[in-house]
């Protein structure tokens, strides 16, 4: 029985020798006197047990071997995962996946070192996407206003957990920009109009923290940039708080623009000096500058709408006290340019009636110096047309004084008396009876002058309320009489 079954692989039976302990056994058996048949049940009974022990070392091998089986499929299953995951298309290490001698233990250290490698990439790369959706988050959070940050304007991404690909890293990285840009927009915008209601308040005189505190109270903050609230709310609140600044703006600027033109309506009717002026310099610049261009602080505020309304009062009352005056001066001032060119004044702004309207309250006293300014405008226009004939009515009656005083003359007996002054009185008699001579031909040209400027006017020609021609006619009877009488 030495042939049993039970042996070692041929690589080692250099190592171990079954053959030596068999011979010993069978000696022993030989020995002790065991049969042969007894000798053949125990070597097959040993037989029996080699196998059992080779069969369940052939097992535990085959689970080991589909253990590592396994073991490589998860991995590479997991590999390929995590492939998908990342975008990898492929991998920079080699695994001898189709290499026949790579044991189970090769290929599953070459799977667990690349899946460990991939590992880390995918840490690497979940810090990257969840930094960046922090970002985002936090950025969709400010641009919503922190009221409700699942509705944030921009268009948000979906975050896929399994997709970690560099293609979708860059989607959230642009989406990112995309909201940094916008934050950075909104706060320039949000700036913008801070600066503007700073403005506004500025010329209104109205509490800039306080405005700005009603929109939100972020807007008063230290730190701005840090602070601000950027989202719509404040945006909208920004928009209509200026629309109201604007509003309150051209409702001020148009009172004071109104109470400017009434001082200076005022002031020149007056005659205020300068030094009462000069306090409402200001005022005065507004009146003369568009809207928009109002920057100057404290120009329109309601204390300076206070001033003029109580400047214009103070005016107003004034000017109840001085009109009457006034309007008299400006009669008197047209009388005396008519007395001047002997034309009779206008009756209907005499004294006595406009002393009675503006006692009655019936007419403003602005309208009666306005009417008889243009009276005096009308009497200046008149007398400068009426002029050239005026200057021969001056000689006219020069020469009819001359006239009267040499009738007086040739009347005076003692005339060629002698006398102190009598040869100056000779030579003037001379002189007068020159002029004398000359009077028919100075009517003749007036009445030529006269009748020319009615033709051309096409009105008569008054002096003091007296057709000219008439009176020249009336002259020229009287004198043709005196003529004649002097004849007989």
């Amino acid at each position: 029985m030495l042939a049993l079954g039970c042996s070692v692989p041929s690589s080692h039976m250099g190592i171990i020798s079954f053959t030596p302990l068999l011979r010993e056994l069978e000696q022993i058996w030989t020995d002790i006197g065991e049969t042969k048949a007894e000798k053949d049940r125990m070597f097959l009974e040993l037989e029996k047990e080699c196998l059992e022990i080779y069969r369940r070392k052939v097992d535990e091998a085959a689970n080991t071997k589909a253990r590592l089986h396994q073991n490589v499929a998860a991995k590479e299953a997991e590999l390929s995962s995590l492939m998908a995951s990342l975008g990898e298309l492929k991998i920079n290490s080699q695994i001898p996946l189709e290499k026949k001698s790579a044991s189970l233990k090769e290929k599953l250290a070459a799977v667990s070192q690349l899946l460990e490698n991939l590992r880390a990439k995918r840490d690497e790369r979940l810090k990257q996407f969840s930094d960046i959706k922090e970002q985002i988050e936090r950025l969709s959070e400010e641009i919503s206003g922190y009221n409700n940050p699942g509705s944030n304007l921009t268009t948000p991404i979906t975050y896929e957990k399994d997709d970690l690909s560099l293609r979708k890293l860059a989607e959230y990285q642009n989406h990112l920009r995309s909201l940094q840009k916008e934050k950075a927009d909104r706060v320039t915008k949000i700036l913008d109009y801070v600066n503007e209601v700073h403005s506004l308040c500025a010329v209104l005189g109205i509490d800039f923290g306080k405005t700005v505190s009603e929109v939100h109270p972020s807007l008063h903050a230290n730190s701005f940039e840090q602070s601000t609230n950027i989202g719509n709310n404040v945006l909208e609140g920004l928009e209509q708080a200026i629309c109201k600044l604007k509003s309150d703006r051209k409702t001020r600027y148009l009172k004071l623009k109104n109470f400017a033109s009434m001082l200076s309506e005022l002031w020149s009717l007056m005659d205020t000096p300068y030094e009462e002026k000069i306090k409402f310099s200001d005022l005065t610049f507004l009146a003369g500058s568009p809207e928009t261009e109002i920057t100057q602080p404290g120009l329109l505020t309601t204390e300076m709408i206070e001033q003029a309304s109580e400047e214009v009062e103070q005016l107003k009352t004034m000017k109840a006290s001085r009109m009457k005056q006034l309007v008299m001066n400006k009669r008197s001032e047209l009388e005396e340019i008519c007395r001047a060119n002997h034309i009779v004044p206008d009756s209907s702004t005499t004294p006595e009636k406009v002393g009675a309207l503006i006692d009655a309250g019936l007419m403003d006293p602005s309208e009666l110096i306005a009417s008889i300014e243009s009276q005096i405008v009308k009497a200046n226009k008149e007398a400068a047309s009426r002029q050239d004939i005026m200057d021969r009515i001056g000689r006219w009656l020069s020469a009819c004084e001359e006239e009267i005083w040499l009738d007086e003359y040739n009347q005076d007996v003692n005339r060629y008396a002698a006398g102190r002054g009598s040869h100056l009185n000779l030579k003037r008699a001379e002189r007068a009876r020159v002029t004398v001579s000359k009077i028919p031909t100075i009517i003749d040209n007036l009445v030529a002058k006269t009748v020319a400027w009615e033709n051309e006017k096409g009105v008569t020609f008054l002096y003091d309320g007296v057709r000219l021609l008439s009176i020249l006619e009336e002259y020229k009877l009287t004198r043709k009489r005196k003529e004649e009488a002097k004849r007989r």
